[in-house]
This record gives structure tokens, sequence and C-alpha cells, in this order.
């Protein structure tokens, strides 16, 4: 299943809605200007040679592609797990009781129920009330079932998809989802929607119904493995309902949607109630057995975390992941919890968990020498700050796809070698065929140690201590840093971290301000450092070029929070894209990790492997969870006897 969900940590990023579909997960915060520069390069210009050599390398191993016709299911590399006649998934549980209520929730506040596009703060789990053509399993790294669609045929060079759709699709006011609906909605979502749709679907050439229950996607370049399945995970919309209502705007009329879920009660901005609809028409399909058991999902809205912590704790909230490594260390010794009617657990995962950190925005000049970021990196200690500030419960982040495959380490071998091969000339450092850059570490040197490194590298930058402040040497002007955020909670985080800077010369400052402000600063790249997450799944695809890309870097609202302007980086994103098989994949992943290491963008943040989980014991979930993500609300429902005895209890 294609997912950017970072695991929980301790994380202030960029203030975002909940995501309404797994394509959401992948948006940045804030505005976007469409521009040409959001199409891939290798569609614009000629071919980068280290690109064709990398390619070349890729698909000499690569066994030759299949298509299918009539499937049930695709895979974007190799066999899928469940055959056209699986009952359910494995992570399912098929006899999970109906009803109840759950009561979640969200952070902020919000003013649409359109989460598709630019303008507003769309509402929590919208998503809920919609379908997509497919729907990905949460055991297999990148497979896709069908749900709209019943079937899918896509001829060996993948260079289009064809849906079959379900006769017996319905959107919640009774009328039939038809082709024209998907053909509608793909073409508004790139002319009106969020601009991160243009570019994830930059290589859609065209969309049409070549016959009644069908819609076929062509597509403009090919090899672009992962293309059928992205358009799979298209969010389908009700034409006959928005044709009448202009699309750009928000709103606050609830929108007949396809999916398990509608809307049934709201409070603008404090709280959203979805109702189980009663005549779902997908409900007894093999992908949703198991799945949708709460009758009613609530999300109340609170101004901050800890507001929402106190809120469960008076058990206003029933469920809970914990982020703060201080409150789950600190703040889950109450009575509920010690008389057993709260459960706190941690559950481990094999998801991503990207990359969070401190990040440079090398579009100012000060940051713009590797050397002066690297100087900056050194004078971070997390090991001081993990046992002090975090408990000892994180782990160092070295790789921008942590608990993946994915990750680089060692000396580059096989296939994964040759690819960096392919840019040793082209401006890839040499310290890329070694080990992966490991950030700056205090384990076994002191922050003395590093500070003294630190003062060595600013000096080859051209950086000196005058009257104890670090200036440029040319210019007399000051190293000044402000660290953007949008929660006072990181404030003790930074502040070490500030110190540590000011004993270099460099005035380090901490400006909080409101999710309204810090979103559009973030939107326009008005910062010096900011704390940010980028999760990543266990398939990297199209997405990467919004977050690393030299298109993207200009592109207000983009992931590319550091603006990397980088060819060998462009290169390995489309090499990326066009990976032929899942060891390629893998392989040139692990290059374009190695390679958005050296440039040091970022002071690497750290992770943890498993959510950290507090609920009130009212609830029932598979024996056997999903791999790939924690299943809640989805795959849980009420255990009726344990909610029977805490109401006794209360």
């Amino acid at each position: 299943m294609k997912s950017f969900q970072p695991a929980a940590r301790d994380v202030m990023t960029t203030c975002l809605p909940p995501p309404t579909s797994r394509i959401a997960r992948a948006l940045g915060a804030g505005a976007w200007t469409l521009a040409a520069a959001l199409a891939p390069a290798h569609a614009q210009d000629a071919p980068d040679p280290g690109l064709a050599c990398a390619l070349e390398a890729a698909t000499a191993s690569a066994a030759a592609d299949r298509g299918v016709a009539g499937a049930h299911a695709l895979s974007i590399h190799g066999d899928v797990k469940y055959g056209p006649d699986f009952a359910h998934f494995d992570y399912a549980d098929p006899d999970a009781p109906k009803g109840g209520a759950v009561t979640l929730a969200a952070i902020g506040t919000y003013d649409s129920f359109n989460g598709f596009v630019l303008k507003g703060v769309p509402a929590a789990s919208l998503g809920l009330i919609y379908d997509t053509l497919m729907i990905g399993a949460e055991d297999e790294p990148f497979t896709e079932y069908g749900l709209l669609a019943e079937s899918v045929d896509m001829p060996e060079d993948r260079s289009w998809v064809e849906f079959a759709l379900r006769p017996e699709a319905r959107w919640h006011d009774g009328e039939p989802v038809t082709a024209d609906d998907v053909v509608w909605t793909f073409e508004t979502l790139r002319e009106k929607g969020h601009p991160f749709f243009r570019q994830y679907y930059a290589d859609v050439e065209s969309v049409a119904s070549p016959a009644p229950g069908r819609v076929r996607f062509v597509f403009s370049v090919t090899p672009n493995r992962e293309l059928p399945l992205i358009v799979g995970q298209l969010t389908v919309l009700p034409r006959h309902y928005w044709e009448a209502r202009d699309f750009e705007e928000t709103t606050l009329e609830p929108p007949p949607g396809s999916g398990p879920y509608r809307i049934a009660e709201f409070v603008a901005g404090r709280s959203i109630t979805y109702e189980r609809a009663p005549d779902y028409w997908a409900r007894d399909l093999p992908v949703n057995r198991g799945r949708n058991n709460f009758d009613r999902v609530r999300f109340d809205y609170y101004r901050d975390n800890t507001i929402a912590l106190e809120a469960f704790k008076a058990g206003e909230i029933d469920f809970r992941v914990e982020n703060n490594s201080k409150d789950w260390a600190t703040q889950y010794d109450f009575p509920a919890r010690t008389e057993g009617h709260v459960v706190v657990d941690e559950v481990g995962h094999e998801i991503g968990t990207g990359m969070q950190g401190f990040w440079f925005n090398t579009r100012k000049d000060k940051f713009a020498d590797a050397r002066v970021r690297d100087a900056l990196a050194h004078a971070f200690d997390f090991e001081w700050t993990n046992e002090n500030l975090f408990y000892g419960q994180y782990a160092r982040t070295e790789s921008f796809y942590s608990n993946t495959e994915l990750a680089a380490s060692g000396r580059p071998e096989g296939l994964e070698a040759e690819i960096l091969e392919c840019f040793r000339d082209r401006g890839l450092p040499e310290a890329a065929f070694g080990a992966p850059l490991a950030p700056p570490s205090t384990a076994e040197e002191s922050i003395r140690d590093n500070l003294r490194k630190a003062r060595g590298l600013l000096e080859e930058a051209g950086w000196v201590v005058r009257d104890g402040a670090l200036v440029r040497e040319a210019t007399g002007a000051p190293m000044e840093i402000e660290f953007l955020l949008v929660s006072p909670a990181f404030e003790r985080v930074i502040g070490p971290y500030a110190q540590n800077l000011e004993r270099l010369g460099v005035a380090a400052r901490i400006r909080t301000v409101d999710s309204a402000q810090y979103q559009k600063r973030v939107e326009d790249f008005d910062f010096d450092m900011i704390v940010a997450s980028i999760g990543q799944s266990q398939s990297p695809g199209n997405e990467q070029r919004n977050q690393w890309s030299s298109a993207a870097a200009d592109i207000p609202g983009s992931q590319n929070y550091a603006g990397i302007e980088d060819p060998v980086v462009d290169a390995l994103v489309d090499l990326v894209i066009q990976a032929p098989s899942r060891a390629a994949l893998v392989a040139a992943t692990r290059a374009l990790d190695r390679a958005l290491l050296q440039g040091r963008y970022l002071v690497p943040n750290w992770h943890i492997r498993s959510f950290r989980l507090a609920y009130w014991n009212k609830f029932g979930r598979p024996a056997q969870p999903p791999r790939y993500g924690l299943g809640f609300p989805g795959l849980w429902w009420i255990d009726a006897a344990l909610e029977e005895r805490l109401s006794a209890a209360r």
C-alpha cells in the first residue's frame, strides 16, 4: 500500500489537515503555483547521460514485464498475494462485530468539506466518505485490489491501464457511480484541484471512457511502473453534485460520497461525526470484510495536543497515538490506567519512518555552502537530547528511507554500485561511494570536539568570529538563524541546540507562530530553518519529484523544503520512478539516499519503530495486525462486554 505516514515520534511538522485519501498523504503544506517546471525533466529535455547509463544497468537484469487482462489486482513488481477468489485480507477479522461509536481528537480547526483544493482547511478524515478505484493491501509493499473497479487491463509496456467499474457501485444519494464520474474527477483535479495533482499525474496523457462502465488512462512517458497504481488510487467524486458548484471553493455542505461512511452531523470548526452508511454498496466485498466496523466516528477539535491529552484522560477521547516522548514517559500514570480502564501499549511496525529534521533553507545564501550546513549540524547533540529530554526512547535517523530495505548501508555493492558509477563524473561526491554519511554524534566524542570541528569547517567556508559573533569574513555579515516553529512544545528541543550554536558565534533565535502564519511562511519558503518530517512508503515513486527535484525547489508549497537543486538527485529520482523491477527500485533508492545524505540539507532527528498507543479498554482488534499500518480505526471494533464493564466502572 502506498503510504507516506511517518511513525510516531516527537514531531512538529507543517500544520497539515488530516489526509482525505492515500494520495493526500504526499501533499506538502499550503499554496502551490502552477508552473511548467512541474513536468518531469525527462519529458522536456534530452535524457541525462547518467540516467541513461543507470537505466541500462537496472534493466539488464530485470525480468520481462507482463500485462494483465481482466485482473482483480495490480502490483508494481511481481505477483500479488491474494488470488481472485480471496475472502478477506489476512489482517482483517471477517467476524468483527459492527456497532458502537468512537470519539477521536483533531487539532486546530476546519472550514471545508472539500479536501481536494488549495483553499481552506478540510475536516478530519473526509476520506471515510469516498471510495477509490482500487484499494491497497497493508501487508504488501504496493499492491492494489479492485474496489470501485471490478477488473483491470494493462499491456506489457504499461503504456495504459483500463478499469471496468462495478455496476452496483452507488453514491449515497442512490445515483450510480459511472465512468463519466471517473473521467470528470481526474480532469477536474488536474485543472482545478490542489496543484499537487498536476505534478503527481504529470505523466498521464489522457483519460477517456471507451465503453460504458470502462475508463482508460493513457500515459505519455514509459516506463513509469507505478502510474497504473497511482491512477488506481484515484478518489472518485460525484460529477452530478459538483457540476452545479464551484469546485475551487470551500464548502460546509456535506457532499455525497460512495464510501463506507457519510457525514451525519457537525459543528463547523469544532466537531464532525461520520455514520456508517447502512446501504453501503461495497460492504460485502472481500476487500471490506472485517473493516469499517464502528457505527459512528466522531472527531472533536482541540487547540493543541496538551488539551487533547487531558480530554483523553477525562474519557472524552477514546483512542490516542502519542507522539511526544515526555508525555509518554510522564503523563500516563493516572487512576484509569492503574485500574485497567485505559490500555497503554507499544505496537511494532514495518512502516518506513522517513526523515524528520531541522531543515536548512539553502535558498538563503548563508546556507548555500555544504560546509556551513555540516558545521551547524555538528552543534546538535542528539545523545544528550535523547537521554535528557526524550527518556532514551529514540534512535537517530541516518537515512531518508529508514526502517525499510530501501535505506543505504555499508559500501555500495552490485546494482547499486553500478548505478552510482554512472554519476561518478557528473558531480556525485567521491564520499558517496563509501559508507553512507552519518550525522555528527557525541557517542564517542564530546560536544566540545564537535564544536571544534564546526569552527574549522566554518573557517574553510569563509566565516570567522569577530567580537564573539560569527561573521562572513569578506563582508562582515553576521550569521543569524531563526528557527520557525508552530508549537511551543518543540522549544525545549531547539533551546539547547541554539545554545550550542551561540557558542560558535551564531545569533540563534526561536520564533513560534500560529498555524496560519506558519503554514503561509513554509509555503513561501520564508524561513531559515524549520522542523519538518517527510514520510516514505515501501515503494517510492512519483512523489519523490515533489520532495527532492530541482523543479519543485521553486514551487511554493512543495515538500522540497531545503531547496535542493542537484542534477544527480534529479536523475536518481527519475531512475526510482522508472525502475523496472523491485531489485532495481531498491538499488536506485539506496543510491538516491546516499546522494541526499551527501547534500547535508538538514540536521537529522530521530525515530521510533513502534506506535505508542493509549486507549480506553473497550476495543477489539485483529490478532494479526497489518505489516505496514496501524489498522485503526478501520480494522478495530467495539467489544460489547468490555464496553459494558467500562461503563459500569465509570
